[in-house]
């Protein structure tokens, strides 16, 4: 039986897409995750989805939710949970910014982006994010169809 090489990938980088429409995003950071046994090898894989996950504050400590990592393939019954609540990773400045600013009304954190560091860890981009109007995401869907319509005049 000949072992695939090519499964598991240090290039993945899987965007909320979502996130940029639904929110004027302010401010990034990147932070580590604290992942059990089979999540990072399917991360590797890319079977990792952020369209539903947010991230919120529990006895000081900054948590994500709602991020669906798929069960490892040829994981046992070690296999993890697909949508546990996950710990980030930040240092004590950035986690007291965040929450000063998270008690602003109308400012969340959302993860925007996963991907794996250099040195072959999962990292996870978050924005501190205030939500669009409705009139703002007509503005936006208009930019996005302006951009299109000069790109095609290029070609």
């Amino acid at each position: 039986m000949a072992k695939d090489k090519n499964r598991f990938s240090n290039s993945i980088n899987i965007k909320n897409r979502r996130a940029s429409f639904e929110y004027e995003l302010i401010d990034k950071y990147v932070a580590g995750m604290q992942l059990m046994g089979t999540e990072i090898k399917s991360i590797r894989e890319g079977k990792a989805t952020l369209s539903d996950a947010y991230c919120y504050f529990k006895k000081g400590e900054l948590w994500v939710k709602q991020m669906h990592i798929s069960p490892y393939a040829q994981g046992s019954h070690y296999n993890h949970d697909q949508t546990r609540e996950r710990k980030l990773l930040l240092n004590k400045r950035e986690l007291e910014k965040l929450l000063s600013k998270t008690e602003e009304k109308g400012m969340s954190i959302v993860p925007t982006r996963l991907f794996i560091s250099e040195r072959g860890f999962a990292k996870l981009e978050i924005a501190l994010a205030k939500g669009k109007k409705l009139h703002d995401k007509r503005d936006s869907i208009k930019e996005r169809d302006v951009k299109r319509d000069l790109q095609r005049m290029k070609f």
